[in-house]
């Protein structure tokens, strides 16, 4: 037995038909529930110089670029000495960082919830704990310039 196209293609159309009616309703019942409202904003960090107490004199001249990395460091290692170009700010999303600044011999610990402002043209590096840190790190850097550089006989940061 042959079926003629254009009888299966009438049913099939009012099935379509009322599936996308009922989707619409669906979604304009949906948009409906919204209402304009306020977040509850708290800051993290609001700061004028790095956790070591340098200040930030300036921003680099160039075309702006932010960067935001998540940076997991395996547990008991510390990063290779480096410098950062420009101003950044680190979040602990988990685990501990201990900060040490390799010129002046400060240390900073960070847990879980907290964040601070890295150092800018200073020699420092990070390490882990007893379980994986995780970062979230944002640099307020230009275009084309690395967001971590080594110092002298380092290997890379990330």
């Amino acid at each position: 037995m042959l079926i003629k196209p254009r009888s299966l293609t009438i049913p099939v159309l009012t099935i379509l038909l009322a599936g996308a009616s009922a989707s619409l309703v669906l979604l304009f019942a949906q948009s409906s529930q919204l209402h304009i409202g306020s977040g509850q904003r708290e800051i993290l960090l609001q700061t004028t110089q790095s956790w070591n107490g340098k200040p930030y004199t300036s921003y680099p001249q160039g075309q702006p670029q932010l960067t935001t990395i998540r940076l997991t460091i395996p547990p008991y290692t510390a990063l290779p000495w480096h410098t950062h170009p420009f101003p950044n700010s680190v979040y602990v999303l988990s685990g501990t960082l201990r900060l040490h600044d390799r010129a002046s011999g400060k240390t900073l610990l960070l847990h879980a919830g907290q964040a601070t402002g890295e150092s800018v043209d200073d020699e420092h590096r990070g390490e882990s704990g007893s379980e994986p840190t995780v970062l979230i790190i944002t640099y307020a850097g230009i275009a084309g310039t690395p967001t971590s550089i080594p110092a002298k006989g380092e290997q890379k940061e990330y």
